[in-house]
């Protein structure tokens, strides 16, 4: 597929993936075509289900750094070896518990892993439900930053 389909398919902008193919940072096989087209080879999707990146900012948070999130989840999700299939990114606050891109990406049995920067980028309240809720479906979710939560009212 095109490097335009492959980034409107993983939620970010052409000129990202295209820096990225520049910067060798590409999580999956390209080619470059003697025309200049860009084709990328995205393996199919096995029977380990799909890697999915999940970014959130609030909506007092300027939108350039969702895109460094998603880039961190990125570059983590590469270290550990895994293939991204999708990468979903949100505006919101963490007490909102109608996000829509959330509900569908934990609504989605064939995502077996999530990965968050932080516990609170994916809620604010009742990680480790949903935790739960996944591991019995045989599903996961990866935090690249465990730390420890310095929020009063988080700790209440």
């Amino acid at each position: 597929m095109k490097l335009s389909q492959w980034a409107k398919k993983r939620g970010i902008t052409y000129k990202t993936a295209w820096r990225r193919v520049k910067e060798g940072k590409m999580p999956v096989p390209f080619e470059i075509t003697p025309s200049g087209t860009i084709l990328v080879h995205e393996p199919e999707a096995t029977k380990e289900g799909i890697v999915a990146l999940y970014a959130r900012v609030s909506s007092s948070d300027p939108k350039a750094d969702l895109e460094r999130q998603v880039v961190r989840l990125l570059e983590f999700a590469n270290a550990q070896g895994l293939s991204v299939g999708k990468t979903v990114k949100e505006v919101g606050s963490g007490l909102n518990g109608r996000r829509k891109e959330l509900i569908k990406l934990l609504s989605d049995p064939n995502v077996t892993t999530i990965v968050v920067e932080h516990r609170d980028r994916l809620t604010r309240f009742g990680f480790e439900y949903i935790e739960a809720s996944l591991r019995a479906q045989g599903r996961r979710i990866l935090v690249v930053v465990e730390r420890e939560v310095d929020d009063d009212l988080v700790r209440e």
